[in-house]
């Protein structure tokens, strides 16, 4: 063989492996779209990639995802959700309602899944919770708690008559819904309620000294990533005015706070992971039922009850299914 005939042959021996690589399939694309910042809520994302595993999905192996944060600046969502629409990615998923509302506006074609507390079929999002039709379904508990932890303050607390609801108004849908929700529960047992607005970390010190300003006997804060993203806040700001709370979420009673029932948020983003697998494995939202919590948690952290000087009743302690002692 003549030289240059050689180094023919070995050059293409050399090319060879490139040219398998570069004509391998890209990996499909996951567009995840937030109303938060991923450093406090790495262990949902955790849950989240847990279920997309289950589902046969590990992110950089056999699946990429494009993360888009709005940092507590819900008027970015619509940007953020039309590119990931752009970049036309296979499935988005949208954690809670402001999320999945912007990605409803930007898409009628791209599946989407949803994690949200509100009520799917009030929202617009689906026909029905067994049979969605459009492109999108998940999972919803839809805040069927807010009333019950009303009721759990009055059996610790049942001579306060004035109770706050903390909510954030930039998140409407479900601010109105609260209100009217825990209005109408704080009414049914003959007592009064404050509504106090908080859509950034930096209202949150002053919406306390209004409570504390207006002896608010006890506090429900509303369910809002916003809340979720700063627990650690609302809770040391809780204790600092004294002032018994409720929340809707098991992290808040571990980080302190007074008590806390609701569904797990670890299993909603776990169960977002599943549906997301499932969509890229061929399976359309139109078909897949939406996905609502079995179990609620009944929290409560008897050394904040202590910091408090409040004395839990038995009956009542009786029926949490974790106590913090």
């Amino acid at each position: 063989m003549k030289r240059r005939e050689l180094i023919g042959v070995l050059g293409g021996c050399v090319a060879w492996p490139f040219a398998i690589r570069a004509q391998q399939p890209a990996l499909p694309v996951i567009g995840f779209l937030d109303t938060a910042s991923p450093g406090p809520l790495a262990h949902f994302l955790a849950a989240f990639r847990q279920g997309l595993g289950e589902a046969g999905f590990v992110e950089g192996r056999d699946v990429a995802i494009e993360y888009r944060w709005a940092e507590n600046h819900y008027d970015r969502l619509p940007a953020l959700a039309t590119d990931l629409v752009e970049r036309q990615v296979a499935v988005i998923v949208a954690i809670n309602v402001p999320s999945v509302l912007a990605a409803q506006a930007a898409t009628k074609t791209i599946p989407i899944i949803f994690g949200i507390g509100q009520d799917p079929i009030a929202l617009g999002l689906v026909a029905s919770l067994n049979r969605p039709t459009g492109n999108i379904t998940g999972y919803s508990d839809q805040n069927l708690t807010i009333v019950k932890r009303v009721q759990l303050l009055h059996e610790l607390l049942p001579e306060t008559k004035l109770i706050a609801l903390l909510s954030n108004d930039a998140n409407q849908t479900n601010f109105d819904r609260e209100s009217r929700q825990v209005q109408t529960a704080v009414s049914t047992l003959g007592l009064n309620l404050l509504v106090l607005k908080a859509n950034n970390p930096s209202d949150l010190e002053a919406v306390f000294v209004t409570m504390a300003q207006r002896r608010v006997g006890a506090l429900i804060v509303g369910s809002d990533p916003l809340f979720v993203a700063h627990r650690d806040g609302v809770v040391t700001l809780a204790a600092h005015h004294a002032i018994p709370a409720s929340y809707y979420r098991r992290d808040f009673a571990v980080a302190g706070g007074l008590m806390s029932y609701g569904s797990s948020l670890v299993e909603g983003y776990h169960q977002v992971g599943l549906f997301a697998g499932r969509v890229l494995k061929g399976e359309k939202p139109a078909d897949m039922p939406v996905q609502q919590p079995i179990k609620f948690e009944f929290v409560i952290n008897l050394k904040a009850a202590k910091a408090l000087r409040l004395t839990i009743p038995p009956l009542l302690l009786a029926t949490a299914d974790e106590v913090i002692e």
